[in-house]
């Protein structure tokens, strides 16, 4: 049932890519079940913008995260769920993608965005409680004027 769900998630979400790694976190990873593939929005002041995300809730999945992928889609990422709220961290051994990563509050809104470069084994933590890390193509935040205090909705609840 695991790896058809897992099949299922890499076709839907990423066509041919398998849903493989990111980045190394410290936090207590969920052990909650996956919920597949997700749209998630993220309400600025001016517009919403809806984006495709991979779920990273085991703890296999968030210790690999984005690690040894050659691409990502430019609109595509991958969100971890820690619960409960913790100061989270993450770095970027073995991830070969430039990341920026949005570490969320359990309200919906971004606490703190990082950049993050490849194979860079420097820290980068939330600045407070997070319940959620998005990682995307480094720049796709600011690109988009999305800061802190901006709000991602469209999360997957635990079921």
């Amino acid at each position: 049932m695991r790896a058809i769900r897992r099949l299922l998630l890499s076709l839907v979400v990423f066509g041919a890519l398998a849903p493989l790694p990111a980045c190394k976190n410290n936090g207590q990873p969920s052990q909650a079940p996956a919920v597949g593939p997700a749209i998630v929005t993220i309400d600025t002041a001016e517009r919403k913008l809806p984006f495709h995300v991979e779920l990273a809730l085991t703890g296999e999945e968030q210790n690999r995260g984005l690690m040894f992928r050659q691409s990502l889609p430019d609109d595509g990422g991958m969100l971890f769920d820690y619960d409960p709220p913790q100061q989270i961290s993450f770095w970027m051994k073995n991830t070969y993608i430039p990341l920026s990563i949005a570490f969320i509050a359990p309200d919906g809104h971004i606490v703190n965005i990082e950049d993050m470069k490849p194979q860079s084994e420097e820290t980068h933590w939330s600045r407070g409680p997070a319940m959620y890390a998005l990682e995307m193509k480094k720049g796709w935040f600011a690109e988009r004027g999305i800061g802190p205090g901006a709000v991602v909705k469209g999360i997957p609840t635990r079921q």
